[in-house]
């Protein structure tokens, strides 16, 4: 069974069509006017393996908010669409990644209870025009609409480039684990996973 998922999504502030594989390769076609999330979501595909397409436009002469947030919104509700009802998936994840001077460390549970613990403090407010800030925002509306349980500790920064990107590979590696088909039953002694 193929596990794809497509998804739009349109308010008065943005625009946002995403397409997924998560059986893919790691292709991506990403077109966002965000060039440092556009760089974050190219290497989030390679890193996980999924296949994404993602389209997205937004009220960014107010700021890059609303386009960054609802970005992680409509990826994570798409990816939860693609699972159905998680059956067979190993469901946990966890990866420590090293980037230079940096180590970034996340675990997750595609478990049906959306968690976010973010722990991570930026050496800089700004990456370009990125404010960094909006890397909490994007992960809080990933988690909500994939209902995971996501753990993710900056252990060492210092470039602020650096520690973003390692954050986001080692969230790629760990969904690539959690999605990984395993077996041909639920992983819950409960025998559902809220969707």
């Amino acid at each position: 069974m193929e596990r794809r998922a497509t998804l739009r999504r349109a308010t008065g502030e943005t625009s946002i069509e995403v397409e997924l594989n998560l059986d893919g390769k790691g292709d991506y076609q990403i077109e966002i006017p965000v060039g440092f999330l556009k760089h974050m979501l190219e290497l989030f595909s390679k890193h996980s393996g999924i296949d994404l397409r993602i389209f997205a436009s937004g009220d960014i002469e107010v700021d890059y908010h609303h386009l960054v947030e609802d970005t992680g919104i409509v990826l994570g509700e798409a990816i939860s669409n693609a699972l159905g009802k998680r059956v067979g998936i190993k469901r946990y994840g966890f990866f420590i990644l090293p980037m230079d001077e940096t180590l970034a460390r996340v675990a997750l549970d595609i478990g049906g209870r959306p968690f976010l613990s973010f722990n991570a403090s930026f050496s800089s407010p700004r990456v370009g025009n990125f404010d960094t800030e909006l890397v909490e925002e994007f992960f809080r509306g990933f988690v909500n609409h994939l209902k995971c349980n996501l753990h993710i500790d900056l252990l060492k920064g210092g470039n602020t480039h650096h520690a973003i990107e390692a954050i986001f590979k080692a969230t790629a590696r760990a969904i690539r684990e959690a999605i990984t088909i395993s077996g041909e039953d639920l992983p819950s002694t409960k025998g559902l996973i809220e969707t």
